[in-house]
């Protein structure tokens, strides 16, 4: 079994659980998640877990995520993109510097509400499930961060930006809400995910490149440690006496591993086994004078 990430570049027309189906086939394993839905117009970044690294995938979920899109102004549709039934149009009067301060406007902390079209669920039914039967129902605001915004071009009607946010947010959503606060409506008419966290569209490979690399044997290629998630994080290395604690899980001192650091409290320390294999994500607790699992990653 293979333990490691793919960086799917995934291609418009297949939904984010298409890819991992696809990718099941190509691995000839079953033990295969993905972490964060893209659209099934929407291309881009989609990091795969296989193997033991599916335990990352609420973790690379988390992650920042940056995007290019394109806002097209004029229009409202039901799904808040191009795909949808169009349900307003409007007259697009607004310069490119009200368009500018717009933007600009979104960045730093905005309350957003999820759109209907989406697989949040309310009450155990994922509300897009809702919407396409003709429902709609309150959805509450949710607190997302756009961290940066850069307007890349503006060919009216359409704008063209990049947009780093954090988990959880809307796109879609986010080009209705400028076009709302612009007075005259707007929808998503393109998506391309260009990282997530750490990784990006230079890391990524198509479906039809990873069917070439599992034909010629080296599909192990580009598939990507555990670790290489938290490359940002501290290391250390329990001494060659000390594997058996690593392994069953337990508290580990600091005099325990090779190099004795003692790092900040709650931060992340990357620990490796006595033969360099990557075992886990460790904690230091203050109270307990050891570091604590935060989550292991079994290599078999």
């Amino acid at each position: 079994m293979i333990n490691g990430i793919v960086i799917l570049d995934k291609e418009a027309g297949f939904t984010s659980h298409d890819a991992v189906a696809k990718l099941r086939g190509i691995c000839g394993q079953k033990k295969i998640g993905h972490t964060g839905t893209l659209d099934p117009a929407a291309t881009g970044v989609l990091p795969i877990c296989l193997g033991s690294a599916t335990k990352l995938c609420d973790m690379l979920t988390d992650r920042d995520k940056e995007y290019v899109a394109e806002l097209l102004l004029g229009v409202e549709t039901d799904t808040q993109d191009t795909t949808g039934t169009v349900s307003a149009r409007y007259a697009v009067e607004v310069s490119e510097e009200q368009v500018r301060r717009a933007c600009e406007g979104f960045v730093g902390q905005y309350d957003q509400v999820p759109p209907m079209y989406s697989a949040l669920k309310v009450n155990g039914q994922k509300l897009c499930d809702l919407a396409r039967r003709g429902k709609t129902v309150e959805r509450s605001a949710r607190t997302v961060e756009i961290k940066e915004l850069e307007i890349l071009s503006i060919q009216m009607p359409v704008v063209k930006m990049r947009v780093l946010c954090s988990k959880g947010t809307y796109i879609r959503t986010l080009c209705a809400d400028i076009g709302q606060r612009l007075g005259c409506g707007g929808v998503m008419q393109s998506l391309r995910r260009t990282a997530v966290g750490s990784f990006t569209l230079e890391d990524a490979v198509t479906l039809d490149r990873l069917q070439e690399l599992r034909d010629g044997g080296r599909l192990t290629d580009v598939v990507r440690p555990m670790d290489s998630v938290f490359v940002n994080c501290p290391a250390l290395h329990v001494r060659k006496d000390m594997g058996r604690l690593l392994e069953n899980g337990n508290l580990i001192a600091p005099e325990q591993t090779a190099e004795q650091e003692r790092y900040a409290p709650g931060e992340w320390v990357r620990f490796y086994r006595p033969d360099g294999s990557f075992a886990g994500i460790y904690a230091y607790q203050t109270e307990k004078g050891k570091y604590v699992p935060v989550k292991m990653f079994p290599d078999r």
